[in-house]
Parts: structure tokens; C-alpha cells; sequence
């Protein structure tokens, strides 16, 4: 499937709406514990158990992003939109038949295994392309698509919720969720694969000017310190936000459980949708601001300003509920603009050629940071509680553990300095006629 290459006067605001299209549909991943009391109930498991389709789709994320980066910036992104849709759509229908038939084991390779892969193609897809439509703006252009990764679980929630309440939350009301599920969006996301389009070479009848087509090989950009250097700060960072966000409801149920004024569950939960809107939100409102002080600089204060409100939360959160949920909505938006402003700053360094591949390849630190998070906060939280403490307290060594990680991230991003130029290459059929900005020091 060769990518489309965009008409004369295409639009460049069409394409992330289409990249939009199937981070809006991947989303849905955050909303994965809807569909666990029901499992736990009609299927008699464990919330471990429960938890493992949600689990295994993480750690397949950064594995097919990591390993499929190459074949995503060979094939172009109809390509790679029209993998994720076929693996994240037939994931719900291998879990509709192992729901169907009581089989948890098809469930968790459904959405678990074969979703993952969706999930991951999916996530990178948009990612080289909208750089290169938008070689003036990348924070902005792919904080658009990112953002819908953060925000598709506000859609997926209330809309898997609603559909269990309709059809029951027994085996064959869940296989009936999961196959509206696949077929929804398999439906969404062909609007992405039918829009989506790569620019035209620069000074081709008008058509618009794609960044600098200099660049460095994903092979070679994981031989710099600079790759690895922003895999630690991605993995702080992710690390930080996603110990929060995971515990998020029992950890503000906990924290003012011996106050006066303790937090019911409804509170809790809707303390969650608080969190996910920040993150969907920082995702956009960082990542552009980006554009406008520079990558290095906005990871300083991600880092920097984050270890600031987890202190705060540490030593003042349990004494004002405003306080808590403040520093913890600020958490949440740096999480999400990490993620969305990690490509633009990939660009940066290692120029527009295989971006999408060292993009994948860098995505291992979230899989990382996808189990060093929740462990952190969960195991720290059970060894306290049987050492008899309760409330704030069984957090607190956790919280100064998180300011000390984010610290390593902030010194990790210090430690970045322009690329080598005799790791750079000029990737074939590329314009270089843009100056771009390459380097986050010149921010």
C-alpha cells in the first residue's frame, strides 16, 4: 500500500483530524476498567486476573512501536492506520468470542496481544507524517493526535458503561459490548486511513514544504547518549504521572479519610475524569507551548515543576483538598504533554528521517514506566499498611521517591546536547530547503 501523496491545494488541517480519528479509537485503552467488576463477576476472577488483557496491551504498545517503527516510516501512514485498525478492532472481536464462550484466555490474547499490536502501529502512525506537514509547528500538530489518546477513555467510559448497563453485564452482555466495540471502530478509524495523506515534495505545483529532509537512521540514533538520555526522561516522567493516575480514586480517599471532610466515592470518581481531562489537555496545551520556548525547556518544567507539586502534595496534601487535586491536575498535564511533546523533540535532535521509527523504539521507556509506576505506589502503600499506618502516610515514602525519580529525568534532559553531525544522513525524496529548528539548545 503506497502512501497517498497529498493533491494540489490539500488541506494540511485535514490530517490531524485523521490521525485524530484513530488516536480517539486506541484511546479507548484508559477505559479498560469499565469492563472489570463485570469480567471479575461473570467470569470469577481475580482483579489481577482482570487486569492482565489491559496489562499485556501496554507492554505489546511499546514492543510493536518498538519493533514495527521501521516498517511504519517504510510503508507511510494509510499503511500503518489500516494495521492498527485491523488489529485493535479484531482484538474486540476475539474478546467477543472468548466472552461468548466463557474462555478468558481468548479475551486476554483479543485485546491483550492482538489489540496491543493495534495500539502501538496506531499510536506512531500519524507521527513523521504530521511532522512533515507541519515543520513550523510539530509540538502543536502532534499534540492534536496524542491528545486523543488521553482523551478517548472520557468517550469509551461512559459509552461502554452505558452499553453494559443495556446489555447486561453477564458473558453474553460483555461479548455483545466488545462486538459494537470492534465494529464502532473499525468504522472511526477508516476515516483516518481514508484522509490521511503525505505531503508533496517541496516545489511541486505550490504543494506545501516538508521539514528538512536530513535526518539520522533510527539504527544509528539508538547508538547516541542523546536517545538515551530522552528514554530516561520519558520513563521519569511517565513514571511520575502514572503512579498517580493508576491509584488515583483510593489514593484521595485515602488522604483525607481521617479529616473531617472525607471523600466519598463519587467524589473519588469523579476526581479521575478530573485527572483524564488534564491529561488530554496537556497533551495539547504543552506540546504547542513547546513550539514556543523549546523542547528543552518545557521538559524543565514538566520535571522540575512536577517534583515541586508532588512535594507539595507530600508535605501539604492531606490538610486542603484544593491543594491535593491542584498539584495533582498539574501532574497529569505534564504526564500527558510528555508524551505528546517527545516526537517534536525527537525531531529536533535526529532531523524528520525515521522519526516515527526512533518514536517507536523511544515508546519501550513507557512500558517500563507502565510497571515501575503502579508498582512503586502499590507496593510501598500494601508494605505500609501492614506496618499498621493508614491515610496519608501510606503514601508518603512513595510521593519523595517519585520527586527523587523526576530529578534523574530533569538531570537526564540537562545532559542532552546536539547530535553528533556525522551520524546525519540525507533521507532520499526529502526537501531541505526549510530551516528548522534541529536542536533543543538553541531554545
Amino acid at each position: 500500500m503506497s502512501p497517498p501523496i497529498a493533491p494540489a491545494g490539500w488541506s494540511r488541517w485535514i490530517v490531524p483530524p485523521a490521525a485524530l480519528s484513530v488516536h480517539l479509537s486506541i484511546g479507548q485503552a484508559y477505559a479498560w476498567s469499565v469492563f472489570k467488576p463485570p469480567l471479575e463477576s461473570a467470569l470469577g476472577l481475580s482483579g489481577t486476573q482482570s487486569a492482565l488483557p489491559f496489562q499485556l496491551a501496554i507492554v505489546m504498545l511499546g514492543l510493536s512501536a518498538a519493533f514495527g517503527g521501521t516498517l511504519v516510516e517504510r510503508n507511510g501512514p494509510r499503511w500503518a492506520m489500516t494495521v492498527a485498525l485491523v488489529c485493535f478492532s479484531s482484538g474486540f472481536l476475539i474478546s467477543a468470542l472468548g466472552a461468548a464462550a466463557e474462555q478468558y484466555w481468548l479475551i486476554v490474547l483479543g485485546y491483550g496481544f492482538v489489540g496491543g499490536i493495534g495500539l502501538g502501529i496506531g499510536y506512531i502512525s500519524p507521527v513523521s507524517t504530521l511532522i512533515k506537514w507541519f515543520p513550523d509547528r510539530p509540538g502543536m500538530a502532534t499534540g492534536i493526535a496524542i491528545m486523543g489518546f488521553g482523551g478517548g477513555a472520557l468517550i469509551a467510559s461512559p459509552w461502554s458503561a452505558r452499553m453494559l448497563e443495556s446489555f447486561g453485564t453477564d458473558h453474553s452482555g460483555i461479548a455483545l459490548a466488545f462486538l459494537v466495540h470492534g465494529l464502532a471502530y473499525a468504522v472511526f478509524m477508516t476515516l483516518g486511513v481514508l484522509l490521511v495523506r503525505v505531503p508533496r515534495p517541496a516545489g511541486d505545483g505550490g504543494a506545501p514544504t516538508v521539514a528538512a529532509g536530513e535526518g539520522i537512521s533510527a539504527a544509528a540514533a539508538v547508538r547516541t547518549p542523546q536517545f538515551w538520555c530522552l528514554w530516561v526522561v520519558l520513563c521519569m516522567n511517565v513514571t511520575a504521572g502514572i503512579g498517580i493516575l493508576e491509584k488515583a480514586a483510593p489514593m484521595i480517599t485515602d488522604f483525607f479519610a481521617d479529616t473531617s471532610t472525607p471523600v466519598s466515592v463519587t467524589a473519588a470518581a469523579g476526581f479521575v475524569a478530573l485527572l483524564s481531562a488534564a491529561n488530554m489537555a496537556g497533551r495539547i496545551g504543552w506540546s504547542t507551548t513547546s513550539d514556543l520556548i523549546g523542547r528543552k525547556n518545557i521538559y524543565r518544567v514538566y520535571l522540575g515543576v512536577g517534583a515541586a507539586m508532588y512535594a507539595v502534595i507530600a508535605l501539604l496534601g492531606d490538610s486542603s483538598k484544593p491543594v491535593f487535586v491542584l498539584c495533582a491536575l498539574v501532574i497529569l498535564s505534564f504526564y500527558g504533554g510528555g508524551f505528546a511533546t517527545i516526537p517534536a523533540y525527537l525531531k529536533d535532535l535526529f532531523g524528520t528521517y525515521q522519526v516515527g521509527a526512533i518514536h517507536g523504539r523511544l515508546l519501550t521507556a513507557w512500558s517500563t514506566a507502565g510497571v515501575l509506576g503502579p508498582l512503586i505506589v502499590n507496593w510501598i502503600a500494601d508494605r505500609q499498611e501492614e506496618a499498621g499506618k493508614h491515610g496519608a502516610d501510606l503514601y508518603s515514602l512513595s510521593l519523595f521517591i517519585m520527586i527523587g525519580l523526576l530529578a534523574v529525568g530533569f538531570v537526564a534532559n540537562e545532559l542532552v546536547r546536539p547530535v553528533a553531525p556525522r551520524h546525519r544522513l540525507t533521507a532520499p525524496k526529502e526537501a531541505a530547503d526549510v530551516p528548522a529548528r534541529q536542536q533543543p539548545e538553541s531554545a
